[in-house]
């Protein structure tokens, strides 16, 4: 793992050198790589964002599953924390965000605690709550969001009596986590810049608490990409909607404006679109449509997807690639190899030698 606070130059900071007084802990590699996908009956162009490589330096099995956009977040997020400090994560059950904060709260030195709410589980789900109980020093349920987040907000408040509390918010949504999202963003821009990839006119992800695509679209805004952020549900809609997205966005703008001076432009609505048919009633309840697009994508790149987040957003993409001739990016956040879920036992040993291009 890199130095704990360091500042190596992200095209964010290239951007705004002041924000790296915000602090952060370099815990990912990049830039990831774009890959062009090569997927049987899609008409049109389609892309993949390897954001699950983002964790290669990290040693640790379960600090490598903290990779992709939770990462990204956490870097900022966790940037102050410090040894013997005590880190809050906050998330439903098999929240692969509560594992990455606890994974990478750990190889930082600090205390953890896990609060959660329970929904329904696959097999990978089930798999992500079981490591994150067994790393977490303690662990809450509760029955619902509300009652999770109202006993996050009173444990930070005690804690504080004895020594510093980090209370990491759910999926990292805020206007500080979201600037590894920007820098995201930038980091495409620049890559297109270079060539390795062409101009997106789509980049399609799952939509969860919306920090990753409002970060997303206000990166491509700032650096002037006419690329539209499509969000596929994979939450109850109160939570993940068009509003929410373009408040995030709206937010962490004012966020680097207030940090840095300098003026930042807006998302605009047509910015980002949010598609909801491929939700399937329920967080955590996987989509006929997702299984039989897992295992294509798995045929065809070795990736194996999470059928409740990461195959309903490759669903929506290969479906939104027969529509046009344009270039879909995909943005891959979790390979769910990491976890040696029974659904991946086939990979275990690829599973152990990390994740592969």
């Amino acid at each position: 793992m890199a130095g704990p606070h360091a500042t190596e130059r992200l095209e964010l900071f290239a951007r705004f050198p002041s924000l790296a007084s915000v602090g952060r802990v370099a815990l990912g590699t990049f830039p990831t790589p774009v890959e062009q996908a090569k997927i049987a009956g899609v008409r049109g162009a389609l892309w993949i964002k390897r954001d699950d490589l983002n964790a290669r330096r990290l040693a640790e099995t379960d600090a490598r599953c903290a990779g992709g956009n939770k990462l990204r977040a956490l870097e900022f997020l966790l940037g102050r924390v410090a040894r013997g400090d005590t880190v809050l994560a906050l998330g439903g059950d098999g929240s692969t965000h509560v594992l990455a904060t606890v994974a990478l709260a750990r190889q930082l030195g600090a205390h953890t605690m896990a609060i959660r709410w329970q929904h329904d589980m696959n097999d990978v789900a089930r798999h992500v709550d079981r490591r994150a109980r067994e790393l977490a020093d303690s662990v809450r349920s509760e029955r619902g969001p509300i009652r999770a987040l109202a006993r996050g907000w009173l444990a930070a408040r005690r804690g504080r009596r004895s020594g510093v509390v980090w209370r990491i918010p759910p999926g990292g949504a805020s206007p500080l986590g979201m600037l590894g999202a920007v820098n995201a963003g930038l980091e495409v821009a620049a890559q297109v810049a270079r060539g390795e990839a062409p101009v997106p006119s789509h980049v399609v992800l799952p939509l969860g608490t919306g920090g990753t695509a409002g970060g997303l679209a206000l990166g491509f805004a700032i650096a002037g990409l006419e690329t539209q952020v499509v969000g596929v549900r994979v939450v109850p809609r109160i939570v993940s909607n068009h509003r929410r997205v373009l408040r995030l966005a709206h937010r962490c703008a004012r966020f680097i404006e207030r940090t840095t001076g300098a003026g930042v432009p807006r998302v605009r609505h047509r910015d980002v679109r949010v598609l909801h048919r491929y939700f399937g009633g329920a967080y955590g309840r996987p989509l006929d449509a997702a299984r039989e697009v897992r295992d294509v994508v798995e045929r065809a790149t070795g990736v194996i997807l999470d059928e409740t987040y990461g195959a309903k957003a490759f669903a929506a993409a290969a479906d939104l690639a027969q529509t046009t001739d344009a270039t879909i990016l995909y943005w891959l956040t979790f390979d769910a190899r990491c976890v040696g879920a029974p659904a991946c036992a086939d990979n275990a040993a690829t599973m152990r030698g990390g994740p592969v291009g």
